[in-house]
């Protein structure tokens, strides 16, 4: 892999040729994630009206994440296998669609179903906007478009509260929150019909693994229903609890045999052999939990314990989204520049946890706004900086033909951790709610005025009294803090996750080198394994020069330190350096190639990288060499 050098016009074509495809996908995203931010403060609203219960606030909510997790694995699959383009309108198709039917519900059963099927379609857009960026852009140039990424995601969030706001405030009333995304949506598909074009890459031999995409999504759609109901429609030990819980785990342990036998599985098992794509999933999975289970809430939070209205609710949320934006858009432009990720995942990792902290010791009924918009801040902060370049260490290290379910994975447990963080925070706030509200009545006297408030319905302060009133502002303010409380020690595990990270440095190509077979190489194939005191030396560089010491080929070693390169035979010198620790060695490659495993000692300054023959074993030193 050899460095080019491009003028400012061919950069200027380049960014065109990228912008102009990404124009109708970006815009599709937008949609999708306007959806799930512009009912956030119109739901307490919608909830009265229809004679919602706190249960039923969670699962309008639930349901469209529980959706879009199931299926953001299915989709990421499919786009390994069909066209993106045709799978990204799809996935729109059935937003809209989705969208069009929960503006026309009439009970919040017929709402949650409708969800449902929304959910569906965000599953798709949520993966196969990572899918279609990681096949026309490099990661090395991909830093600045997640950041773009992260901008588009960051004002679909900011206009969705205050547009849902101003919505449910004026005379249209709340179902036009659903209607506004409809003449986006359409407008998304024309723009993507005329600026979209990917390749396809046709396979005869394509099969769908339908048994692991049941299983996957049975298993966790049970895990998650045990989560959401336990405690309320049924006992945490009954046998309906019992049975989710071994229903889900029996499924999902089915879900790894089938995938390890599958010709094309849903979830790549082998993708799990891969350090960066573990932890990355880890980091995931907690960033998740801490992010949606934390911060779904806060609508409920300004609109119940503080007082406001649905359109200031959207106003007072803005330092957050303004955190998010700005981590995200920096954040992405210097990842751009130097190649390096690790640095900003860390930073972001350690103001998610500061504010969810923060937001635990400090949020209540009364606390002064600037204290709960410094948490907010912090906290978006830290999701900007974590949650898209959390995707891009993972791409950085598959191959362009397993992207798309190496992408959706990782987009899947970050899914799983919200579906899984909101079920289950929302339960927690449900129940500290009802158990405070319930005690400050009976410690007032006011046990006889809790009809307003009992039953576990989402309460319309305007008309409650003002004793009581009070009572329910407090009961919401404290159980946000427990909610903040709870998600703080999880934003922490995703930091240790992300510590762990080995960082590699971005490549400047779309694929991974590849990696020729007996029969089919163009030439004899250098390869093995560079490691560092045992471990694998991810991103170790490799430079081949001839007898005369001119540069023929380079490459990088992938995140286990392995390496290939096509070189000539004949004699050839190598040249390794990893984190400041060079080693050189001279080889002779013969025609069926050959296998050189490297060790890199300590660079203590006193020594130089040895010249070490393969052809006479009783010298060599740190090499393991063998033909193929």
């Amino acid at each position: 892999m050899t460095s080019t050098t491009r003028s400012p016009e061919e950069i200027a074509a380049r960014r065109r040729d990228v912008l102009l495809p990404l124009t109708g996908l970006l815009m599709a995203l937008f949609v999708g994630v306007l959806s799930s931010t512009i009912v956030s403060n119109a739901l307490p609203r919608i909830l009265g009206d229809l004679g919602g219960t706190q249960a039923e606030y969670t699962w309008v909510v639930s349901a469209a994440l529980l959706a879009m997790t199931a299926s953001t694995p299915i989709w990421g699959k499919l786009a390994d296998l069909y066209s993106k383009k045709l799978l990204v309108q799809v996935a729109i198709g059935i937003f809209l669609v989705g969208s069009l039917l929960c503006g026309l519900a009439v009970s919040t059963s017929q709402l949650i179903g409708f969800r449902v099927l929304q959910g569906l379609g965000m599953g798709g857009l949520q993966a196969l906007t990572q899918v279609v960026i990681a096949a026309i852009i490099t990661p090395r140039e991909r830093g600045r478009y997640m950041g773009y990424l992260s901008a588009i995601m960051s004002l679909a969030v900011v206009g969705g509260p205050l547009l849902g706001g101003v919505i449910v405030d004026s005379p249209l009333g709340w179902r036009w929150c659903f209607f506004v995304g409809v003449p986006l949506a359409a407008i998304a598909l024309v723009v993507l019909q005329r600026t979209l074009n990917i390749p396809t890459e046709k396979r005869d031999d394509v099969t769908i693994d339908y048994l692991g995409a049941f299983l996957i999504a049975a298993g966790v759609s049970a895990l998650l229903l045990w989560m959401s109901l336990a405690g309320k429609q049924f006992a945490w030990t009954s046998p309906t609890s019992i049975g989710l819980i071994v229903g889900g785990i029996v499924l999902l342990a089915l879900t790894v045999v089938v995938e390890r036998r599958a010709k094309e599985p849903v979830v790549p098992p082998f993708l799990f052999r891969d350090r960066t794509v573990v932890l990355a999933t880890i980091a995931s999975l907690f960033v998740g939990v801490a992010m949606f289970g934390s911060t779904i809430f806060l609508s409920q939070y300004f609109q119940l314990a503080r007082g406001a209205t649905a359109t200031e609710a959207g106003f007072l949320t803005l330092p957050m989204i303004g955190g998010m934006f700005l981590a995200s858009t920096v954040a992405g432009q210097l990842i751009t520049r130097y190649g390096a990720w690790k640095r900003y995942l860390v930073a972001g990792g350690v103001l998610l946890t500061a504010g969810l902290t923060l937001g635990g010791t400090v949020i209540s009924s009364t606390v002064p706004y600037w204290q709960v918009a410094l948490t907010m801040a912090l906290i978006g902060l830290g999701v900007g900086a974590t949650q898209q370049n959390l995707v891009l260490a993972v791409q950085n290290t598959v191959a362009l033909r397993h992207m798309g379910s190496a992408s959706s994975t990782v987009t899947f447990f970050r899914s799983l951790g919200g579906s899984a963080g909101v079920a289950g925070l929302g339960a927690l706030l449900a129940s500290v709610v009802g158990s405070r509200t319930a005690t400050g009545l009976a410690d007032a006297g006011l046990a006889d005025g809790a009809g307003p408030v009992s039953g576990g319905q989402v309460p319309n302060l305007a008309t409650l009294p003002e004793p009581v009133r009070a009572i329910v502002m407090e009961s919401y303010g404290h159980a946000t803090s427990m909610i903040f409380l709870v998600a703080a020690p999880l934003a922490f595990l995703a930091l240790l996750a992300i510590l762990a990270l080995r960082e590699v440095p971005l490549r400047d190509t779309i694929d991974l080198p590849a990696e020729p077979t007996h029969g089919d190489a163009p030439g004899p194939v250098l390869h093995g394994v560079v490691r560092a005191d045992g471990a694998p030396a991810g991103g170790a560089v490799l430079t081949v020069l001839d007898g005369h010491g001119a540069e023929v080929g380079s490459t990088r070693a992938d995140a286990d330190g392995r390496y290939r390169l096509c070189v000539a035979t004949g004699t050839v010198s190598t040249v390794y350096r990893w984190e400041g620790r060079p080693a050189a060695h001279r080889v002779t490659v013969p025609q069926e190639g050959l296998r050189l495993d490297v060790d890199l000692e300590p660079d203590d300054g006193r020594h130089r990288p040895e010249i070490v023959s393969v052809i006479d074993p009783p010298a060599r030193k740190n090499v393991g060499a063998d033909h193929g």
